[in-house]
């Protein structure tokens, strides 16, 4: 692997050739992710879940249609890499816990992430979704989840800490009303003012 990339297609072919955690991925390694470097707005997200691994590709899942409705976006402008990246904390399933998914495995982000990032000259928007994206790209924290994203203002307008998409954080929703009341609205404009400038 090399130390740096001077071109975006060598880094996606080496990230989609993959193996580092292979021992540790119970249905062995199948990075999923979305990448060019035409890309005006980020989604960094958790990891891959299974029916993600299963089709390989992000957010294909009702996660997925959420946040897409959150956007005001339709599947083919989501999946049109030149609009939109997609780089997950891990890019692979990393199996099932006692409450869900296992957290992502970090040799990701420590291996790939700062090569990917330097790729994305045209970056504008980042959307941090959880709780690991949120240590990553907006730095280590007391604040809860739930604090962040009720400061969203701090990270606007260049990125939006956000609760994760999933049906499994309904509840969450339904006790902060606020976010599809204040913030999905604003966002919806900011992604419409990239997309179609």
């Amino acid at each position: 692997m090399p130390t740096s990339y001077d071109d975006w297609q060598p880094l996606l072919d080496d990230v989609r050739r993959c193996t580092l955690c292979a021992p540790s991925l119970p249905l062995g390694p199948r990075p999923v992710l979305q990448f060019h470097p035409d890309a005006r707005i980020l989604v960094a997200a958790q990891a891959p879940g299974r029916r993600v691994h299963d089709t390989g590709l992000p957010f294909n899942d009702p996660s997925g249609d959420r946040l897409r409705d959150w956007m005001g976006i339709d599947r083919e402008t989501f999946y049109d890499p030149t609009q939109l990246a997609i780089i997950p904390m891990g890019f692979c399933y990393p199996g099932k816990g006692r409450s869900g998914d296992l957290p992502p495995r970090p040799e990701c982000a420590q291996t790939w992430h700062h090569h990917l990032l330097a790729q994305l000259p045209n970056l504008e928007l980042t959307l941090v979704i959880g709780q690991y994206a949120h240590a990553y790209h907006l730095g280590k924290s007391r604040e809860s989840l739930t604090q962040r994203v009720t400061n969203w203002r701090d990270y606007w307008p260049d990125k939006l800490p956000m609760p994760h998409p999933s049906p499994r954080n309904n509840l969450w929703l339904r006790r902060n009303p606020w976010f599809e009341a204040e913030v999905v609205p604003t966002l919806r404009a900011r992604v419409s003012d990239l997309l179609h400038p």
